[in-house]
């Protein structure tokens, strides 16, 4: 019994000499490695944003280094254990295949994430209008985007939906042209009309001169003479300057004379005949 018990214990010594200093080894690299890797991932992060890069792309790459770090700490421990990391690397390939193939629509989303975030055609505080919704960007991930729309609504809509699909950016460019149509009664004078829109136009600081604005007749209506209005602006002044100028311009084309139509119907009654 004694020559029973000291050799399980001879046993027990030697397996906790022979791999408890390899399971201590592993922890440490393991716990000084995440630590390092989030280290490294604050330092990027805050190297990307010195160096003025798009905010968009400072947390997917920060992000990526840290993930490629932390990959390299596990395969690092598992050297430790003496485990073939180029066996495992092959049977995580294979795996990978299979959940790659249940999971297309997500891995699609991931690849237009990475596609949005390498040729940015959103920004971060870009106002758009991308599959069906429109909003301001409020973060791009490698999965979804998020969108605040003007009443305030979160709204979450997958990459793959996005790039897929046209993109209208109505904060990229600038300048934006206001386009208004005006109705006057075929009765007004149509060149004092127009001399009127200019006028408004011109007291307007925030109506740009070059490029110049364009008051022109652009339909002969069934109610009324349409002339449309298109002055540029900053982007930044679009929707102020545009209520702005509704309201003007059907006060002082009123002051002017011109009268503001509204569909109307003319009804002719024909008496019959006399017997």
């Amino acid at each position: 019994m004694d020559e029973r018990m000291t050799a399980l214990t001879m046993n027990a010594l030697e397996l906790v000499t022979t791999y408890g200093l390899q399971v201590v080894g592993a922890i440490a690299v393991l716990v000084v490695g995440r630590i390092a890797a989030g280290a490294v991932r604050r330092g990027v992060h805050r190297s990307l944003e010195r160096a003025g890069t798009d905010a968009t792309l400072v947390p997917f790459l920060s992000n990526g280094v840290y993930y490629l770090l932390l990959a390299a700490v596990i395969i690092a421990v598992l050297n430790l254990f003496g485990v073939q990391t180029t066996s495992l690397v092959a049977v995580m390939g294979a795996a990978g295949l299979a959940v790659g193939m249940a999971l297309q629509g997500t891995l699609a989303n991931f690849a237009a994430g990475v596609m949005l975030l390498v040729f940015r055609p959103i920004r971060t505080g870009d106002y758009v209008e991308v599959a069906g919704v429109a909003g301001t960007v409020g973060e791009i991930s490698v999965f979804t985007t998020a969108l605040d729309t003007p009443d305030n609504v979160h709204i979450t809509v997958p990459n793959g939906s996005i790039f897929g699909t046209t993109i209208k950016n109505y904060s990229r460019n600038a300048q934006r042209r206001n386009d208004i149509v005006v109705g006057i009664s075929y009765d007004d004078d149509i060149g004092k009309a127009i001399e009127t829109i200019q006028g408004v136009l011109r007291e307007d600081a925030r109506v740009l001169a070059d490029p110049a604005p364009v008051v022109a007749v652009i339909e002969m209506a069934d109610s009324s003479v349409n002339i449309t209005v298109r002055p540029w602006c900053a982007k930044e002044d679009y929707w102020a300057l545009r209520f702005d100028l509704m309201r003007a311009l059907k006060e002082r084309l009123e002051a002017a004379g011109c009268s503001i139509p509204y569909p109307q119907r003319d009804l002719h009654v024909i008496p019959p005949a006399a017997r």
